[in-house]
């Protein structure tokens, strides 16, 4: 049984370690560069104030002109090449952009696109044509806007951005920077050269399989270290491992940094939820808080009025979005710097709800229970902020926040704003199983160190170099055995006589 146990290590060592060493290189890099992104506060800040003036088309002519039978997911007017546009999403039909001053819907062309850059940032503009997805847009959260238009900004930072083919909005910013680190950082950590071609089809198989194949690598190196290292009584040489040079560095690393790999490992494979281990088959649906479709007649006030309205109280909107809680019809404005102000269908204002009108409305999604309310003043285990750059740090996690705990059987619980009466995120039992398994495993993402970033990161950043030079080592090894042997001197001569 050792000798499966060696064999199995040594041979997928060979197979995996020069992968599991840019693992951990590029996770260090992942640590201050993010993969591309367009965060709320920079899509904010870049767009101009709405004016009531000569705006807008109602919105049932808005989705007359959008030409769909469904009700939109999204409703939001903002503002495209300087002018107001309704902006539709539809969740099995991709985008729609009406203009909202004349009606129209609109298609983007080369006019619309390059107008659209420069009210993002008014620097020289060069247009580099259409993809379907590349390097930076593999994220499925643009499927709806694809095929993406990229206009390459001569700035400071030279940045390239990607423009909806549906409604010719900037939806993503890839700066230099980001893109140069990005090819040593999360475009290989995510094993994204394996996307976009004939493997691409394939890519989380492959992905999830790699990474399982390297946790049983990990835990096989573990119990060989285990088994040859002597606690109680030391080899011949008294050593207490039977290895030199390098053979015995791999040792030594793997007995202090073989377990922390072995975490990560697994917990990155956790992270592409294998057989669908973190769905829960009775999950509660979003829409019942919603409380109906986004119709017209769900909202009183007109565009141009709720315009008005806002300016009136002193607060100018850069985009307002319209939405539902508990079937009562809201438009929420934010400006520039991210403030959010809610207007109702009598024409008040409100700053944010209350959560006794938020908890009436999320009790829909589970009507024959009980329901607990909380309300969060400061960040815990479940509920906290990342870095911007991070993967989720994109994420409005807002205080004061509401939880509310259901008994239905997944063990709901719910984190709302009440300033915007959003549905900031659903955790149900086995989410929150997935908080510890990958959050607080793989990004160590436990308040005490989060709140402690120079700690935080000397660990990480330890943690990580000691499995980069345990995979070095490892690598190392593999090749040895693998490279062409020189015969011996007694071969040599045996060979000639």
């Amino acid at each position: 049984m050792k000798r499966y146990l060696y064999l199995w290590h040594r041979w997928l060592g060979i197979g995996l370690c020069l992968l599991l060493a840019l693992w951990f290189f590029s996770g260090v890099v992942m640590l201050y560069v993010g993969y591309p992104k367009l965060t709320p506060a920079e899509h904010l800040a870049r767009l101009p104030p709405l004016s009531a003036q000569g705006c807008c088309v109602d919105l049932g002519a808005a989705l007359q002109a959008a030409q769909r039978e469904q009700a939109p997911s999204s409703i939001r007017l903002s503002s495209l090449a300087g002018r107001p546009h309704y902006l539709l999403g539809y969740r099995d039909a991709g985008s729609v952009a009406v203009d909202a001053r004349t009606g129209q819907r609109v298609v983007p062309n080369l006019e619309l696109l390059v107008a659209s850059a420069e009210q993002f940032d008014p620097a020289p503009a060069q247009y580099l044509g259409s993809v379907w997805e590349d390097a930076w847009s593999h994220s499925r959260a643009l499927d709806h806007e694809r095929p993406l238009h990229r206009i390459q900004l001569q700035d400071r930072d030279a940045r390239l951005l990607y423009l909806s083919g549906q409604t010719g909005a900037v939806v993503r910013v890839a700066t230099g920077d980001e893109r140069l680190w990005n090819w040593v950082g999360a475009w290989l950590h995510w094993l994204y050269p394996l996307r976009g071609g004939v493997l691409d089809g394939a890519w989380g198989w492959l992905v999830t399989s790699l990474a399982f194949a390297a946790s049983l690598m990990c835990l096989a190196g573990i119990l060989v270290g285990l088994l040859r290292w002597r606690f109680a009584k030391p080899y011949r040489s008294g050593a207490r491992t039977p290895y030199k040079g390098i053979a015995r560095w791999h040792h030594l690393l793997g007995l202090v940094f073989g377990s922390l790999a072995l975490t990560w490992v697994v917990s990155g494979w956790l992270s592409m939820n294998p057989w669908r281990l973190f769905e829960h088959p009775q999950a509660l649906s979003s829409a019942a808080y919603q409380g109906g479709p986004l119709l017209p007649e769900a909202f009183a006030l007109g565009t141009g009025e709720a315009l008005a309205r806002f300016n009136s109280d002193g607060f100018v909107p850069r985009e307002i979005e319209w939405r539902r809680i508990g079937g009562q019809g809201y438009l929420l404005a934010r400006d520039g710097a991210g403030a959010v102000r809610l207007l109702d269908g009598d024409g008040r204002l409100h700053r944010r709800l209350e959560p006794q009108a938020l908890a009436r409305a999320a009790s829909a999604m589970w009507p024959a229970g009980t329901l607990q309310v909380d309300t969060l003043e400061t960040y815990d285990a479940y509920y906290y902020g990342r870095a911007e750059h991070s993967m989720l740090g994109h994420l409005d996690k807002p205080l004061p926040a509401l939880r509310l705990r259901f008994d239905d059987p997944a063990s709901t619980w719910l984190h709302l704003d009440p300033r915007s009466g959003a549905l900031i995120e659903q955790l149900d039992e086995r989410r929150r199983v997935y908080r510890w398994l990958f959050n607080l495993l793989h990004s160590w993402d436990w308040l005490p160190l989060l709140e402690r970033r120079p700690l935080w990161d000397g660990l990480l950043i330890s943690a990580s170099l000691g499995g980069l030079l345990l995979s070095l080592s490892g690598t190392w090894l593999g090749w040895r055995r693998l490279r062409p042997r020189k015969p011996s001197a007694r071969r040599r001569a045996a060979s000639r006589q």
